[in-house]
């Protein structure tokens, strides 16, 4: 399967279970994985034949930095579904979100989660 790969995609959100998560907010990180038959788009090198990575963009950056959400899981889920409702060639899209300021006292990177979703056939 084909893939149109965003990665590290970074935004400024309000998600979080603690009430200071929502209000002040912080960094979040997104990779996003698009499946799909690119073999057209290759071949004809025509923008209706694929999906156009701009306007993918635009729905991860409207899901990270308008809504809000308790968990990451269902940001993830957001997008996702998001995705695959717009865009009919995407046949399965991998989502996964990192949160770096997680509130954990720890020394880490990350915290994260990483879903795949399909169409459903």
């Amino acid at each position: 399967m084909d893939k149109i790969i965003m990665k590290n995609l970074s935004f400024y959100g309000y998600h979080g279970v603690l009430p200071e998560e929502a209000k002040i907010g912080q960094k979040f990180f997104a990779d996003v994985v698009l499946y799909l038959d690119l073999g057209k788009a290759g071949r004809e090198d025509q923008l209706d034949a694929t999906v156009n990575y701009a306007k993918a963009y635009d729905i991860v950056r409207e899901s990270m930095e308008t809504k809000r959400f308790k968990l990451i899981e269902a940001l993830a889920e957001d997008i996702s579904q998001a995705i695959l409702r717009q865009f009919p060639l995407v046949e399965m899209v991998d989502v996964m979100i990192r949160k770096p300021g997680a509130p954990v006292k720890g020394v880490f990177d990350y915290f994260g989660v990483e879903i795949s979703r399909e169409r459903d056939k």
